[in-house]
């Protein structure tokens, strides 16, 4: 063979190489995407795009809030969370876990998306040490174009976990058993009736501290706030949402 001549193995060998440059652009770009709504300030919003990402989901934040989202993409409020997604031309609403996105994109059934309404301790962005290794049981519902829903995945309680504790200083000492939960205005919104709010312990809740977006059910319990200030007020949890119905200064 002339030695100027290139083997059939070395064209083999550079045609692989070819094939595999050119399909790389392919295979990076096959990872599915995933848009998410959220308020800035979500700590455990960020929580979930983190565990999304740790399933090599492409995540872009879109940090405006997520209620006219969801309201324009025609999901019904009884299923609302704290953050809306869209993947692949799916609704994906809370803190659903990767593995039934990544089953609700292999199988595609005709459907809106799934929900994880409110907002479940233990569930992805909602579990680990903050919240005691809880893991309270939910469901991720498959939610039809109708409205209606079935079951996708069902997840129990865990056995052998301890609660969630107040720890000290998340409450005052002498207002202990008191139904008021303590915090700091991180941010103000007005125009949507949400406030943000840095807390301690909410015992009502059973909600661990963290960083949380509430709907307050009457703007005008917004007036005379300021972003910083320390706060006492009492919230619950209604239509898979978590509301202030009474918020004032901190003594």
């Amino acid at each position: 063979m002339n030695a100027h001549t290139p083997s059939r193995r070395l064209l083999l060998g550079h045609l692989g190489a070819l094939c595999g440059a050119l399909a790389w652009p392919a295979l990076a770009t096959s990872t599915p995407k995933v848009d998410v709504w959220k308020d800035p300030h979500c700590g455990c919003c960020g929580d979930w795009i983190a565990h999304l990402q740790q399933h090599g989901f492409r995540v872009q934040s879109h940090d405006v809030g997520n209620t006219a989202m969801r309201q324009r993409l025609g999901l019904p409020m009884r299923y609302a969370s704290c953050h809306t997604a869209v993947v692949d031309g799916y609704v994906i609403e809370g803190h659903v876990p990767a593995v039934d996105i990544q089953r609700l994109l292999r199988e595609r059934p005709a459907a809106l998306g799934l929900a994880v309404p409110g907002m479940p301790v233990g569930s992805p962005g909602m579990d680990g040490p903050a919240y005691g290794h809880r893991r309270d049981p939910y469901a991720v519902l498959l939610v039809q174009r109708d409205g209606s829903h079935r079951v996708w995945a069902q997840y129990h309680a865990a056995e052998g976990v301890r609660p969630v504790q107040a720890r000290p200083g998340d409450l005052r000492p002498a207002e202990a058993t008191s139904p008021w939960a303590e915090g700091e205005v991180r941010r103000l919104d007005p125009a949507t009736g949400k406030i943000t709010l840095r807390h301690g312990h909410i015992p009502d809740l059973d909600m661990p501290p963290m960083t949380m977006v509430f709907q307050v059910r009457e703007r005008a319990l917004l007036q005379g706030l300021q972003v910083g200030q320390r706060v006492r007020f009492r919230a619950e949890q209604a239509g898979g949402g978590y509301f202030v119905t009474e918020i004032k200064p901190a003594p």
